[in-house]
């Protein structure tokens, strides 16, 4: 790799002091990880020529949001005809779909989706009207098993995802393995049908298989409109929130989290991938302003990139589960309680790979704040 080779992408950054939206010209050196920016308004150099390792190559695709030295940025464009060649011409969007009957594995689900170079770009766990699974299963309405699917597809949660890598259709759906659970253990024991489906209906997960059907499905799941799609499945009552961090999510942890979190015997009852802004994140975080020293640090980690918020239910689930989480220094958390998340995933005190409630009274309040409050 070239140390001159450079990517550039146009960017855009909010500015809350001034309420304004600024473009940068932003530019990537993969041969060494040096950032660079220029103020297009200005013509003028912004940021000089700097190693930033915590940029990555691919974090670098149009509609992500990347911290650039705590400064939230949405790559809009590519700002020259070589970066839109080297790295807009493969990449694709598809959606995931896990299907009721695969709920309880979708830690190993995702971590399948992770392994496999995809980034998870969306995801929501949502419940089907009859409507909205007429509309999905549109295709297949003059079959005989429609009813059935109908059926099948309402009867639970359902967990959709938008999800990123070149050649994503494709690469989907040889992960999934044949339709049939029962031909895909036999002709791709390893694909996600295989493992965890049952029969034709009853298989496990979903993924279209075109560009057509794929931009069809997520406009139904993640509407370009700004609407919320099919509802979110909060229950709202013996409730606690966990929030799996964004450093954990961008390593790709989710699915080994989910997969704990299952395994200690709680339930996820609603989860959602959201993008934060500061002025969100400080809202959710007042009650730590000027009681914990790291309040601005903690912060400009959760919205940094996208969090993944959870539901999480048990009885006197907000004890019981800031208990599972373990102390909010993952070191203290390695000596004294070796089993908790954050002994197990965390990093640092910021990087401590989950949030979760701290006062009983605040579990509800805090699943409200994402599942009523951000996602309308």
């Amino acid at each position: 790799m070239s140390h001159s080779e450079r990517f550039v992408f146009i960017a855009e950054w909010y500015d809350p002091n001034a309420s304004l939206l600024r473009r940068y010209e932003l530019l990537f050196y993969p041969g060494d990880g040096s950032v660079e920016m220029h103020d297009v308004k200005n013509h003028r150099t912004f940021l000089k020529r700097t190693k930033y390792d915590s940029l990555h190559l691919e974090d670098l695709f149009i509609g992500n949001k990347v911290n650039v030295f705590s400064r939230q940025l949405v790559l809009i464009d590519y700002g020259d005809q070589y970066t839109a060649r080297q790295l807009g011409s493969r990449k694709e969007k598809t959606l995931a779909l896990i299907k009721p009957d695969a709920i309880s594995k979708a830690g190993e689900i995702i971590e399948i989706i992770n392994k496999a170079g995809f980034t998870i770009t969306k995801l929501k766990m949502m419940t089907l009207s009859r409507k909205e699974a007429l509309d999905f299963h549109v295709d297949h309405q003059s079959r005989p098993f429609f009813n059935e699917l109908i059926q099948f597809i309402t009867s639970g949660p359902v967990i959709a995802m938008e999800i990123l890598r070149d050649d994503a259709i494709c690469e989907w759906k040889r992960l999934l393995g044949p339709a049939n659970s029962g031909v895909a253990r036999t002709d791709a024991s390893g694909s996600i049908r295989a493992l965890f489906g049952t029969d034709g209906i009853r298989n496990a997960a979903h993924g279209p298989d075109s560009f057509a059907s794929a931009a069809r499905e997520m406009e139904l799941f993640f509407p370009s409109s700004g609407g919320c799609g099919p509802a979110n499945t909060a229950k709202f009552t013996s409730c606690t929130c966990c929030i799996v961090k964004p450093h954990a999510v961008s390593e790709g942890l989710l699915g080994k989290i989910l997969m704990a979190i299952r395994d200690a015997g709680f339930e996820i009852s609603a989860m959602q991938m959201f993008n934060m802004d500061r002025v969100n994140v400080e809202e959710f975080y007042e009650v730590y302003k000027g009681v914990v020293t790291e309040y601005h640090d903690m912060v400009t980690e959760m919205y940094s990139g996208p969090c993944v918020a959870m539901e999480i239910q048990q009885n006197n689930a907000t004890k019981t589960f800031r208990e599972f989480c373990g102390p909010a220094d993952p070191e203290i958390a390695r000596h004294l309680r070796p089993g908790t998340l954050r002994a197990i995933f965390g990093k640092t005190k910021i990087q401590n790979a989950v949030h979760c409630t701290d006062l009983p009274e605040d579990g509800l309040l805090e699943v409200q704040y994402f599942f009523k409050i951000l996602d309308n």
